[in-house]
């Protein structure tokens, strides 16, 4: 059975499925969807901590389903512009797992991570999955993974 691994850029799948689809994302669903892929080796998601009770609730739902749940700071800086994307995190995370699996699977819609798919196949031979909202989806992540699965209501909490 091939080895995978998990990736869920938490914060960017719950706004792109609210925003262009009107629900939240179904993560029990998604878990069913890729224990059918293969042997889930790494399942991490990785979200913001703001100290909020409803977010603590959710995060303790993640690990109940199966991921590591990594958290950093939601950090407000002096000028209003918000921080917490964890892109660095995921992608130290990637390369480590790539060693040990046989595919990856993101969650997200962030084209910055369309050069590290390639770097993952081309040192590790390591295959990718994208899943994300098609509207809100970089061009360049559907491009650079070996496979795009759109988010649809199968992955909906409808």
């Amino acid at each position: 059975m091939k080895k995978i691994a998990l990736f869920v850029d938490v914060q960017n799948i719950y706004y792109t499925c609210k925003q262009s689809l009107g629900f939240n994302f179904n993560y029990n669903a998604f878990w069913a969807e890729a224990q059918q892929l293969g042997e889930i080796e790494y399942a991490f998601a990785y979200a913001t901590y703001r100290g909020d009770d409803k977010q603590t609730q959710f995060q303790n739902i993640l690990r109940a389903i199966g991921f590591e749940v990594k958290l950093k700071p939601y950090i407000v800086r002096s000028d209003g512009s918000k921080k917490g994307d964890w892109d660095v995190g995921i992608t130290i995370d990637m390369m480590e797992a790539a060693k040990h699996v046989d595919e990856v699977i993101l969650l997200s819609g962030d084209g910055d991570f369309a050069i590290l798919l390639a770097h993952l196949r081309n040192r590790y031979q390591v295959s990718s999955k994208v899943y994300g909202a098609e509207k809100l989806t970089a061009q360049l992540l559907i491009e650079s993974c070996d496979e795009f699965i759109p988010i649809d209501e199968r992955l909906l909490l409808t």
